[in-house]
């Protein structure tokens, strides 16, 4: 069993920043994907970044070069700096647990996840 939960949500103006946190307890949280997806109103749940339990991280082409997310295992804790924010990043943000696949890969479609967070909003304003 592993207990996810986010926070650092909130409202900003375009090119301002954010940092989101997640923690995700538990004995298996440190060979576990950590994932934030998000959902804008009307859109499908959507992958953002993710890293793995060796820290390799992969971000979607629309934030690359803005966000960096990192992972501290000994307090098994997700962190997402979102720097140069824009009006479409405006969702809830979701933060979820998965085993990696067979390969050692990560996970990138929400169906795939078993824990998941209660959400944190963000709200980009121009």
């Amino acid at each position: 069993q592993v207990q996810v939960a986010e926070s650092g949500g909130g409202s900003v103006e375009a090119g301002g920043s954010l940092r989101l946190s997640c923690t995700a307890s538990g004995s298996a949280a440190r060979t576990y994907c950590l994932t934030w997806f998000r959902q804008a109103p009307g859109k499908e749940r959507a992958w953002v970044a993710l890293v793995d339990s060796n820290g390799r991280t992969t971000y979607t082409d629309s934030v690359k070069g803005r966000w960096t997310l990192s992972r501290d295992n000994a307090k098994d804790t997700l962190s997402l700096q979102m720097n140069s924010l824009k009006v479409e990043d405006t969702a809830m943000y979701y933060c979820a647990a998965a085993a990696p696949y067979f390969t050692g890969l990560c996970p990138k479609t929400p169906p795939e996840y078993r824990y998941w967070g209660q959400g944190t909003q963000v709200v980009v304003s121009s």
